[in-house]
């Protein structure tokens, strides 16, 4: 099967799964932060965050990291959380304004074009998970690199690679299987499009970015059991929903079964453990 990729239509349907997975990203919101705390933490040590300091979070989502950036730089300092999705967005604003977070605040914004956004007027620049589907990565990192101040720090959390991501990598393998799609290409979105050796340093130093470190965080991902895992990914991964959408509902169903039994190997004594490693990419405009 060959295909034809049209990343204004890819970018469209990103919006539209965000618009619809937002209520069910922010309910699992905790575990989230369980999965992603120790990458989170990685990525906000490495901008190098201070009392004061300005953060743009690119693809926000529902905002955990754009809350714990803004715990870090307090009252005196800023975060503007930007994503596509302005649903997405209602509740990184609530959960904010209800933890009495004033300096976060909101704006619907393609990352790819940060048009509302001031040249040289960010400290440090974060992306949880998000970096990865843009259709053009490397506008996003030149934006990102624009509204830096020099000497400011940009860092970001991906996937590393599929053999390290079974939670992840067995579903997207049985979806692409069922839904025969083609093998993914080199330079397009996805969530194992940054995770190669040098691939995420390259996309950086291309977009002006020196100093880049890659960091391996172990993020395994802890639930009381396979199902849960697949309840957890059937409601909040649209990148799999996107994958499904040309298919039967009788195919998604075969799916999304077989997806439970393929993640069964991973319960145990302690309930489910899906293997992941995060990556955190930092870099240093000059």
């Amino acid at each position: 099967m060959t295909t034809t990729f049209d990343p204004v239509a890819f970018k469209a349907t990103t919006r539209t799964q965000w618009e619809q997975a937002a209520d069910a990203w922010h309910r699992w919101g905790p575990a989230i932060e369980d999965w992603l705390g120790a990458a989170t933490r990685q990525m906000l040590d490495d901008v190098r965050l201070r009392p004061g300091s300005a953060v743009l979070d690119v693809a926000a989502g529902a905002g955990g990291q754009s809350l714990a950036a803004a715990r870090r730089v307090g009252p005196s300092g800023r975060v503007l959380a930007t994503d596509i999705s302005p649903a997405i967005l209602e509740h990184a604003a609530a959960v904010a304004a209800a933890e009495g977070l004033t300096q976060v605040v909101t704006l619907e914004a393609d990352g790819e074009d940060l048009a509302g956004v001031a040249d040289r007027s960010f400290d440090a620049a974060i992306s949880r998970v998000g970096l990865i589907y843009f259709p053009d990565q490397h506008r996003a990192l030149s934006e990102i690199h624009r509204v830096l101040r020099p000497g400011g720090r940009l860092s970001a959390v991906v996937y590393s690679t599929p053999d390290r991501n079974g939670f992840f990598s067995l579903p997207v393998g049985i979806i692409r299987r069922i839904a025969d799609l083609p093998a993914p290409q080199p330079g397009l979105p996805g969530p194992f499009s940054l995770a190669a050796p040098g691939v995420a340093e390259a996309a950086y130093a291309a977009a002006g970015f020196e100093d880049v470190t890659v960091t391996a965080v172990p993020s395994p991902v802890r639930m009381a059991s396979a199902r849960e895992c697949v309840r957890f990914e059937h409601e909040s991964f649209g990148a799999l929903h996107q994958m499904l959408s040309a298919v039967t509902q009788a195919d998604r169903d075969a799916a999304w079964r077989e997806i439970e039994e393929a993640l069964e190997q991973f319960e145990g004594p302690d309930g489910f453990v899906g293997p992941c490693e995060m990556l955190v990419v930092s870099g240093t405009r000059p």
